[in-house]
């Protein structure tokens, strides 16, 4: 018994001698991610313009001080890896990352994204651990981050006609991503993450009508309708072009890393709605 208490002693003893860096770490999948190894008794350092030390991907200075001690870093990159210059930042970083002792790297990609999948590339040729983690659209953009103010005013305007996208929870992507940190088994793994289901936005117009008990409609618009959109709330006018994704047909179908990775079924998207309703954030 002693020398299993010793042991145990042995594993705490490391664990929080390992520092995690979660770039992103105010962000939808980073919260959830920090808080999970904060929840692990796991040391975590936020990366972001606010933290301390400040991680700025556009200022390479701030990348060794915040990598200071680091033994493992969850990479998120903003807005998006398929956006210009995004793989030649990611290829830097990892670059810089292992010569600062980071050891294990783990990728929030997309799935169905060429330009992400250069990232994907330039981050595995840096000789860390690595896990790749790609992922479908997030139920939380219609609670936490784009989509929230048009379901408060009841409308949301996109250029997706009916084409479908198989949604998945920032929960759910965040338990793998933790697994990977922590888990030596999925290193050197690539896991495409989805819902139990496919969605069109009409979908899920109406479940966010059935869990709110309102109306909320979808109304499809032109992509350059939406682009103007974009450009009058100063925001890229590249977000228009991930709607491509949707459009073309390349996502629509399931795929099974949560599953691969966890052993156990996604979130369902009317769940999460559920969820979301009950705490107030779509009060209007």
């Amino acid at each position: 018994m002693a020398r299993l208490a010793r042991l145990d002693l042995t594993v705490l003893m490391t664990q929080n001698t390992q520092i995690t860096l979660v770039i992103g770490g105010h962000g939808k999948t980073g919260r959830r991610v920090a808080e999970k190894l904060s929840a692990q008794g796991r040391e975590v350092r936020i990366g972001s313009r606010s933290g301390e030390p400040a991680f700025d991907w556009h200022e390479p200075a701030t990348w060794v001080p915040a990598l200071e001690g680091v033994d493992r870093v969850y990479v998120t990159y903003y807005p998006d890896l398929a956006f210009p210059g995004a793989a030649e930042q990611v290829r830097e970083f990892s670059k810089v990352a292992v010569a600062n002792g980071a050891r294990r790297l783990v990728l929030l990609s997309g799935r169905g994204e060429e330009a992400a999948e250069v990232s994907e590339e330039n981050l595995k040729a840096s000789g860390a651990d690595w896990t790749i983690v790609r992922s479908s659209w997030f139920n939380q953009n219609f609670s936490e981050s784009f989509f929230l103010e048009p379901v408060l005013a009841g409308e949301i305007a996109l250029p997706t006609g009916d084409a479908v996208e198989a949604f998945v929870d920032a929960d759910d992507i965040a338990d793998v991503v933790v697994a990977a940190l922590t888990d030596d088994k999925h290193i050197g793994k690539t896991y495409e993450l989805s819902g139990p289901r496919l969605l069109s936005y009409s979908d899920v117009a109406a479940e966010l009508s059935k869990a709110t008990g309102r109306e909320i409609k979808y109304i499809s618009v032109t992509n350059e309708q939406y682009r103007a959109v974009l450009r009058e709330n100063d925001l890229p006018e590249e977000f228009a072009d991930l709607f491509t994704m949707i459009l073309d047909g390349r996502n629509a179908h399931l795929v099974h890393g949560v599953e691969e990775a966890l052993g156990r079924k996604p979130k369902d998207f009317s769940d999460f709605a559920r969820e979301a309703a009950a705490s107030g954030v779509w009060n209007v």
